[in-house]
């Protein structure tokens, strides 16, 4: 595990980060190659070449390949491969990745009675790789499994359980429904049909089923927890091998046709994703072309930064963008002493931000934040109602101490949790800790692997509570780029579940609940985004969190791979769908 960046290697970031920033990149062609932010403006090594190997690594082990039981945006964008939703985005560019199309479905969903009622038709002739043909009851079916057995398959947005007309808390999904007729509010009257009936208008609800949960799952062929061992394929690739904790193997699905798909490419002969190796290794091999993809998309390490960004050559095959992402330390509104307002707002004013950026890798890897919404949320709006003062380098703790002394907690001691294959997030908690010592404030850090940290621990309330954990880092992205689509699972206190938990500061401001709901029922895009901006200023006010960074990431762009476009819908990260191997 690496250490700090040292000083002196930030300041090298931070000067080449101007560099890096003063190279607008080009057009984004099959000559975009080595080019700096080539990949944010258009589509790099574009190619229809096939065969090859298009090999992913990752630095630990994803919390499952499930598509219905997953919440990481890499996830997501790689499940895509092997599991088609009712719709997807483009692969396109920065924000015109951002652009929905319909992917399993034929068209976009057809509301009526108000928003409340949404119809979608399947393409014809969809089969799954066993060579099935997919229904659109697979569709309900998968819906309810996702949402509804919890105590199988936590680890997703709880979206469809929130919103479904007929949920009264009855129904205990497909593994425990002994009538098997399933869910009321979803109907499929005939094999290419499926309509969803919500209990309130829904003005979004396009971008909601482009979620992986809505990708088919026939029940003959569910597994519970271990059908991510083995998903049935409706993309272009299927599983060929799985090896947990090491590697996964996809080759080419000899069901999938171009006709029921104008998405995808079918390019490479095989994908390769290895699982937990090291980021300094992922790094070098990407440079020298053993590794073409990162999948979790989170940039090289520091000091891979500071060499890169230090060699023109080098500089030229790196991408640098905003992903609708927010770095953030969660206050826990239920663990004391920061169930007292008085003291979270202290430590709004507390944590060093320059310090915590700094420590993240420099300004390169993101602006010092002050709102809930991201800068490239539409909604965001300028504002911070916890101005920071510094003199020189040293931060003014004058009102931090102000607010302490309100509270009345004294010499308080807490927990910090963070994930520990991400040493910049250690990092970033370990700078918190040492701002927080300067009110009076002990934190101890547990760090815990991505893959077991929202099943297992920081999204499980009860081992909070029992730990008295009353921070954790997180960085969070984008469901969909609208600002429901952001603030809805780490807001809304009916989103709170008890594994697999998002909403991390156990936030359940009825006010705030309420403005969710009532701007997703707006049909007018103005008025919801003036509803986001309200909402992020109310949770401020709230102290339920701790801007950091509007998170930038810095990646490397292997120039063996074809097809290469940075994405804003999935966190800035490439668009995996048709990534290729240069001839």
């Amino acid at each position: 595990m690496r250490r700090s960046v040292p000083v002196a290697a930030v300041a090298a970031i931070t000067s080449a980060g101007l560099l890096l920033a003063g190279c607008s990149g080009g057009k984004g062609s099959s000559e975009g190659s080595g080019t700096a932010n080539a990949a944010t403006k258009g589509v790099v090594n574009a190619s229809d070449a096939k065969g090859g190997t298009v090999t992913y690594a990752i630095s630990d082990a994803p919390e499952s390949f499930d598509p219905g039981n997953t919440y990481y945006a890499f996830i997501y964008n790689f499940s895509r491969l092997y599991a088609r939703p009712l719709t997807t985005f483009k692969p396109g560019p920065g924000t015109k990745g951002n652009e929905l199309t319909p992917d399993l479905a034929e068209s976009m969903g057809k509301p009526s009675d108000g928003g409340k009622t949404w119809t979608y038709k399947l393409r014809k002739g969809v089969k799954y790789d066993d060579g099935s043909t997919v229904t659109s009851q697979d569709v309900k079916y998968a819906v309810e499994r996702s949402n509804f057995a919890r105590d199988t398959l936590s680890l997703g947005p709880n979206y469809f359980q929130q919103f479904l007309k007929d949920n009264d808390g009855g129904y205990k999904g497909p593994y425990k429904d002994k009538s098997k007729a399933g869910l009321k509010s979803i109907e499929t009257p005939d094999d290419q049909t499926i309509v969803f009936h919500l209990k309130k208008p829904f003005a979004e609800f396009d971008y909601l089923v482009s979620a992986p949960q809505t990708a088919p799952v026939p029940q003959a062929k569910d597994k519970g927890a271990d059908y991510t061992k083995s998903v049935l394929s409706t993309g272009s690739y299927k599983f060929e091998s799985y090896q947990e904790g090491k590697k996964l193997t996809l080759v080419r699905n000899p069901q999938w046709s171009a006709k029921t798909d104008p998405l995808r490419k079918q390019l490479p002969d095989k994908i390769v994703l290895n699982l937990k190796v090291a980021q300094s290794t992922i790094d070098k091999d990407l440079q020298s072309g053993n590794t073409l993809v990162d999948l979790a998309g989170r940039g090289v390490d520091g000091q891979t930064q500071a060499q890169l960004l230090t060699d023109p050559k080098e500089k030229g095959n790196t991408d640098n963008t905003l992903g609708q992402r927010l770095v953030y330390t969660a206050l826990n509104t239920k663990v004391k002493p920061f169930d007292n307002i008085e003291c979270r707002k202290a430590v709004e004013y507390a944590i060093d931000k320059k310090a915590v950026q700094t420590s993240l890798g420099g300004p390169i890897r993101g602006e010092l934040a002050s709102t809930v919404l991201p800068t490239d949320i539409d909604g965001y709006q300028k504002y911070d109602l916890y101005p920071q003062k510094y003199d020189g380098d040293k931060l003014d703790l004058t009102e931090a101490k102000k607010h302490w002394a309100k509270c009345g907690a004294g010499k308080a001691t807490t927990t910090i949790l963070a994930r520990n294959d991400r040493q910049d997030e250690v990092d970033a908690a370990t700078s918190v800790i040492d701002s927080l010592k300067k009110i009076g404030v002990t934190a101890k850090i547990q760090s815990y692997p991505t893959s077991k940290y929202f099943s297992d621990y920081a999204g499980v309330p009860k081992f909070n509570k029992k730990n008295n954990v009353g921070l954790i880092m997180m960085q969070w992205g984008s469901d969909f780029p609208t600002g429901y689509g952001y603030l809805q699972q780490i807001l809304n206190g009916k989103a709170i579940s008890q594994s697999g938990n998002t909403n991390l500061s156990e936030l359940d401001d009825p006010e705030i609940n309420k403005l969710l709901e009532s701007a997703i029922a707006n049909t007018d895009k103005a008025a919801r985004e003036k509803a986001y901006a309200e909402i992020d200023k109310k949770t401020m006010e709230q102290a339920a969190l701790v801007p950091l960074t509007y998170f930038k990431v810095l990646m490397y762009r292997s120039p063996k791979a074809t097809n290469l476009v940075s994405t804003s819908a999935f966190s800035g990260q490439y668009d995996y769908l048709n990534i290729g191997v240069k001839k």
